[in-house]
């Protein structure tokens, strides 16, 4: 359409696709492996034993249609594979992040440990302080290392799908509200999966012991 001149926006035409029952052809993304090396920080060696042991976060960028940037921020705790916040904004600080954390700390209290890359809002000294001071301890990956942070890589790989492929957001206050839409969809997939394995992995152990 734009080769004939058409100016479109391709994620609304993406949208009238499916709302034609039209299908869109996706790419193919390569599978996240986790790898067996990595730093001492990365989520291969440094696991989640338990509900808030590890969080992560880290940031996706998109654009409203009037070509505004939009700032994400998905927090996930990394042994539930929740998302526990996503932050929308067109801008996103230092100070901003440790008001995030800060809200949720008093939701669930604080995790032992918040995974991240080496990103300016999450190595500033005030976010570092801060964090000391509520007892969190930093993991930093490796810079260009985005696998050693593979469940927040995970949800945004997820979360692009479901969402920010599919939809051009008219303003700031759309994209904040199907965002957290998205992310709680997420989730709850997610625990569905987790229970339906769940589910099979008993029958099949009941099925072995009689047999």
């Amino acid at each position: 359409m734009r080769r004939e001149g058409w100016l479109v926006n391709k994620k609304r035409v993406h949208r009238l696709w499916r709302e034609e029952g039209l299908k869109v052809p996706e790419k193919q993304r390569k599978r996240l492996r986790l790898a067996e090396g990595g730093s001492e920080n990365g989520c291969r060696r440094k696991r989640a034993g338990h509900r808030d042991h590890v969080w992560s976060y880290d940031f996706v960028m998109d654009r409203t249609e009037d070509g505004r940037r939009l700032k994400m921020m998905p927090v996930v705790d990394e042994h539930t594979r929740e998302c526990l916040a996503i932050e929308v904004e067109r801008s996103i600080t230092a100070e901003d992040v440790i008001g995030t954390l800060a809200r949720l700390f008093r939701q669930r209290g604080a995790p032992a440990f918040i995974r991240s890359d080496n990103g300016p809002e999450f190595v500033a000294r005030t976010l570092k302080r801060w964090l000391a001071i509520s007892e969190v301890g930093t993991l930093y990956i490796e810079p260009g290392s985005p696998w050693e942070n593979a469940y927040t890589e995970s949800f945004i790989g997820r979360f692009r799908d479901e969402l920010l492929k599919r939809e051009a957001f008219a303003g700031l206050v759309e994209a904040k509200v199907l965002s957290r839409i998205t992310a709680s969809t997420i989730i709850t997939v997610g625990r569905t999966a987790l229970w339906a394995t769940g589910r099979l992995l008993s029958s099949r152990r009941r099925a072995g012991r009689q047999a």
